[in-house]
């Protein structure tokens, strides 16, 4: 087995394993140390069945069940991100965000395998929130330590859901829910259980406000948050081909689906776990 980072700041590709044999409790520590510090991880031509799919998510924690994406029948906690070739709408993922985190467990990690992918495009981008809060202003850190940020499901209840056209969040069976309109209150600095690392815990998707603050004057802290998040230096950008398999931690990381392979299909099967709560993550906890 080899490591080989991606970039300076996030993202690892991994080679020398056959994911689709048995994973020994030894290689699973390797792992979930390897998704710890780099918090995304590559691993290509793996080609993984349903079963094995889930025996990986496994590795990480209980796979969990989205209550708002398109499970199978028989596997309910595998979501299916699909887009023909012949739709021009906006994609399942598109758009800076951290997966579904206006609930109050979110999920803390997620396994992504490519089924069918374009001949080009269709790329995810992942950004590292410890990068981002390492290299934040004084100000901004004492601002948001002990602040929480309100987090709630715009895509998905019926306060700011925008027009069913204009949606980005493709593959959902549940719209316009009054429960997620909610708002949750979750730390807008979390610290990893492993590392001791702090990162931000904020995304354009579902983050509101802060806490102690109206929407008005949170807006243009929260603008500058996410414009300082997602610069190209916190960022790797993953080229998906068949058979690739990405595995990333939902606490630590933002990520975009890219939405430029108009005219050609796509297809992946994904997991997320909960591996660990928020409330690991949690300063002083």
């Amino acid at each position: 087995m080899q490591i080989a980072p991606i970039t300076g700041n996030i993202g690892a590709e991994i080679s020398g394993l056959n994911l689709k044999q048995s994973i020994s409790s030894d290689l699973g520590g390797t792992l979930r140390d390897a998704l710890n510090h780099y918090l995304v991880l590559v691993l290509r031509d793996q080609h993984l069945d349903v079963s094995e799919h889930q025996r990986l998510s496994e590795v990480f924690g209980k796979p969990m069940i989205n209550p708002y994406a398109r499970g199978s029948d028989t596997h309910p906690e595998m979501t299916y991100v699909i887009k023909e070739a012949d739709e021009r709408s906006g994609v399942f993922g598109g758009g800076w965000h951290t997966d579904l985190s206006f609930l109050e467990r979110p999920p803390s990690g997620s396994v992504l395998c490519a089924l069918e992918v374009p001949p080009h495009g269709g790329d995810t981008l992942f950004c590292s929130q410890q990068a981002a809060w390492d290299s934040l202003a004084q100000p901004l850190c004492n601002l948001l330590e002990n602040r929480n940020a309100i987090h709630v499901g715009k895509p998905y209840g019926i306060k700011w859901a925008p027009p069913l056209e204009e949606q980005s969040m493709r593959g959902t069976t549940r719209r316009g829910d009054p429960d997620a309109d909610r708002e949750r209150f979750h730390p807008a600095v979390l610290a990893h259980p492993v590392t001791g690392r702090q990162g931000l815990y904020i995304n354009p998707t579902y983050t509101l406000r802060l806490d102690g603050m109206s929407e008005v004057e949170s807006r243009p802290i929260l603008e500058s948050l996410f414009g300082h998040s997602t610069q190209p230096e916190f960022c790797c950008r993953i080229r998906w081909a068949k058979g690739m398999v990405v595995i990333w931690d939902n606490f630590s990381t933002q990520h975009y689906a890219v939405n430029d392979y108009h005219g050609f299909r796509r297809e992946m099967r994904r997991t997320a776990f909960t591996g660990y709560s928020i409330t690991d993550f949690t300063p002083g906890q």
